[in-house]
């Protein structure tokens, strides 16, 4: 589960945000914050995966906490002077994203951003790979992103979300108990996902020597 911390100092706008994250899976919204202070006393004390941060608040802007934190950030904000994205984006902001904004394109970002987060459980990287992971992160028309919102199924984007949520890969059989769906049609969904590389495919050969396929995130 990836903990997330938004500060925004208009309360309402932050249980906005905080509404947008809970409804991603293997994302949870900490309670939001509204000034540097506390935000700066819950990364202290809390288990903090993520920042969601406002650039203009009270005593500073948002900018000024990533600097001083080891922690993932991205950056909403209706500042959209080019000087002030670039000095976000140098603090080490992972994006940002002008307000106003529609909630599925945080979302989408927070998908990408979890493949993302998974790359980094390996010890080693490759060139290759490395790159791929990169490129997809801030690439909207990667796979991760148009499964859930573009592909015009909700069947898929809940095949997607099983998957995203569970810790390994998953049969067809697994997925269709777990989404409440025919193994048929779990099977022709995660094909199409497969497809269009959303989803990644492995075989895994049982006892009886005959292969099967499982399917995950990668």
């Amino acid at each position: 589960m990836v903990n997330v911390l938004v500060l925004d100092d208009d309360f309402y706008v932050g249980q906005i945000h905080c509404r947008y994250v809970d409804e991603v899976a293997g994302f949870h919204a900490l309670e939001p914050v509204r000034d540097l202070p506390t935000a700066r006393t819950v990364i202290a004390e809390q288990e903090v995966d993520l920042l969601l941060v406002d650039y203009v608040l009270p005593e500073g802007n948002g900018v000024d906490l990533i600097r001083e934190t080891d922690v993932d950030a991205i950056v909403l904000s209706a500042v959209a002077d080019a000087d002030v994205v670039r000095s976000a984006l140098r603090a080490g902001a992972m994006t940002y994203i002008l307000k106003p904004f529609a909630a599925e394109e945080l979302q989408d970002f927070l998908r990408r951003y979890a493949r993302f987060r998974r790359y980094w459980e390996r010890e080693k990287v490759s060139r290759t790979d490395l790159e791929r992971q990169l490129r997809s992160l801030h690439d909207v028309a990667s796979p991760g992103s148009a499964p859930v919102r573009g592909s015009g199924s909700s069947t898929s984007g809940r095949i997607y979300a099983t998957l995203e949520g569970a810790d390994r890969p998953l049969t067809a059989l697994e997925v269709s108990e777990a989404v409440g769906i025919s193994r048929a049609t779990a099977q022709r969904h995660l094909a199409k996902l497969a497809e269009s590389r959303a989803v990644t495919v492995s075989l895994q050969y049982g006892s009886t020597g005959r292969p099967e396929h499982l399917y995950g995130l990668g």
